[in-house]
């Protein structure tokens, strides 16, 4: 109790000391102490004229901050692990990139992954966070590059060519085509790159300027390939780039989702339809970390 009135006294002694009058206006004085806020109000109001004088103390919680309606994050990164699920019917004759006359057939065995080694890395220009109720349910939106690497075993022997002489039958075309090589890769990879626009509902359990609350979003994305390659290193051809279209659909559409609790999150998608144009049935989905504050 006596720290009390100490206390209520020196903010008396305080609103003393700045009460002497000026002849301009002067806006409200406040000063904050803990829960305490006290208003030293203005002796002239806009006019001229005498308004309120004298000093105010109140007690409570602080007064809600206002928060901006957009918020924008810049270069958000994500690292995780690429996959698929491979629905191809390789039994299928008529599969002119997997199974051209003369070459040997592939088998679902052989488009298998190195799981630990297939990554997914995606750099998010910007993303943006658009209030919808409060700060519990937001529309997130943005723009970014998505880069997948699909690393295949060392006994696959895929190799990737846009066009040429096919071996083992010797026979021309200007179609793509995938066939089996003939030595070992210490690595072989297909690399597909993507221009990606997310869009996510995303809910937070509690307000957004609370870096612990738990979030959760899911949406979609749409993709644009802009970068596809067949890498490839042997001790035989040294290192190799193979660029080509590859049968590979230019568009892609994923489901997407976060999960996390403040600025380490957990990160998904999946395509359900396949990346590739007539040939192959190969469905992508990713997960693995983002880094975010959004």
């Amino acid at each position: 109790m006596k720290r009390l009135i100490l206390l209520l006294a020196t903010c008396a002694i305080y609103a003393g000391s700045t009460a002497q009058t000026d002849s301009s206006f002067h806006k409200n004085d406040t000063l904050r102490i803990g829960n305490i806020v006290i208003v030293k109000k203005s002796n002239k109001n806009k006019s001229g004229n005498n308004g309120d004088n004298g000093t105010s103390i109140t007690m409570g919680r602080r007064p809600a901050r206002s928060y901006s309606k957009v918020t924008t994050n810049w270069f958000i990164a994500d690292i995780g692990f690429a996959n698929y699920s491979d629905n191809t019917n390789y039994s299928n004759t008529g599969n002119y990139l997997v199974n051209k006359p003369g070459s040997p057939a592939f088998s679902k065995e052989d488009f298998k992954l190195k799981t630990g080694k297939s990554i997914n890395v995606n750099i998010w220009i910007f993303m943006q966070k658009l209030n919808i109720i409060k700060n519990n349910v937001s529309l997130k939106y943005g723009l970014g590059l998505e880069l997948n690497n699909y690393r295949y075993r060392s006994q696959s022997h895929i190799s990737y060519r846009e066009g040429g002489t096919i071996p083992y039958s010797g026979v021309q075309t200007n179609a793509p085509f995938i066939f089996r090589d003939s030595i070992n890769f210490s690595k072989n990879k297909l690399a597909a790159d993507y221009l990606t626009v997310p869009f996510m509902l995303s809910f937070a359990t509690n307000h957004a300027a609370n870096k612990k609350g738990l979030i959760l979003s899911a949406g979609v994305s749409a993709g644009y390939l802009y970068s596809q390659r067949n890498k490839q290193i042997s001790s035989e051809r040294g290192k190799q780039h193979n660029k080509g279209d590859y049968d590979l659909e230019k568009f892609k559409f994923s489901y997407i989702g976060e999960l996390g609790i403040g600025p380490v999150r957990l990160y998904g998608s999946y395509t359900p339809k396949s990346i590739y144009e007539h040939s192959l049935d190969i469905r992508p989905f990713t997960v693995g970390f983002r880094f975010s504050n959004l």
